[in-house]
């Protein structure tokens, strides 16, 4: 495992989810260093990869969380810059706060661990990968505020990884479609869904099969497999780059 062997990782969103699947696709991979994140902090705790671990819990946009990050560590090799919230409202109808909630997580966030990222590779180069989302390249209703900070997210790695390429630093972005995570549980049209099929798993069933030319959502430790490969050196002269994994939805 030359690649991820010894090395050190960021990952944010890291308690569940996506975020909790990457981070065990590199443990099983030989990263021995791992900067967590999360604002829930039991959710934290219950993730251990082996090797040393350092948990950061709080708000990914709030400036003060980003400078004990940057105090504690050295160099980092990869990050997954992860953490999101979602919320669902027309635009004639959503609350400000509702929004400013949503683009704060999504948008403020990120902009924040990729500075710290970037920051933390200036000097020996690695590879970051961002989590978009297939809503931020597809309109839908109700969609505004996760949409437009994901598309947000998409300009951000592209920007970034411009601006990184000089320092050997890959950043790339993963859109996925419909996975079975628990940010659906933020969502009340899935909680809506719930309560008609009976369960959250006839929920996720019944959504993928209606959404997506395959059938069915997909896994979080088949995204961390995707963002693994974006992050390796079989990616080596990959940046820049969208992977959209949307079971076709966008087609």
């Amino acid at each position: 495992m030359p690649c991820f062997s010894g090395k050190t990782a960021l990952v944010t969103g890291a308690a569940s989810g996506i975020g909790a699947a990457c981070v065990a696709w590199l443990a099983a991979r030989g990263t021995a260093r791992f900067l967590l994140v999360d604002l829930d902090a039991d959710g934290l705790d219950r993730i251990n990869p082996g090797g040393e671990v350092l948990r950061f819990a709080g708000d990914v946009a709030d400036p003060r969380l980003w400078r004990k990050v940057a105090d504690s560590h050295g160099v980092v090799d990869f990050a997954v810059l992860n953490a999101g919230c979602a919320d669902a409202a027309p635009i004639a109808d959503i609350d400000f706060q509702q929004w400013r909630r949503v683009l704060s997580a999504n948008l403020d966030g990120m902009i924040l661990s990729l500075q710290c990222a970037m920051r933390a590779m200036a000097a020996t180069g690695g590879s970051i990968v961002l989590t978009a989302s297939v809503s931020g390249i597809k309109a839908e209703p109700g969609t505004a505020a996760y949409g437009a900070s994901k598309a947000g997210v998409i300009q951000l790695a592209k920007v970034a990884a411009r601006e990184g390429a000089p320092q050997g630093i890959r950043v790339n972005a993963i859109a996925p479609g419909g996975v079975d995570t628990p940010i659906w549980d933020q969502v009340p049209m899935f909680q809506d869904l719930v309560t008609q099929q009976g369960s959250r798993e006839a929920a996720i069933s019944a959504m993928g099969q209606m959404a997506t030319p395959l059938g069915r959502y997909a896994r979080a430790d088949e995204i961390a497999a995707q963002v693994g490969f974006l992050l390796s050196d079989a990616a080596a002269t990959i940046t820049g780059a969208v992977l959209v994994s949307d079971g076709g939805y966008s087609l």
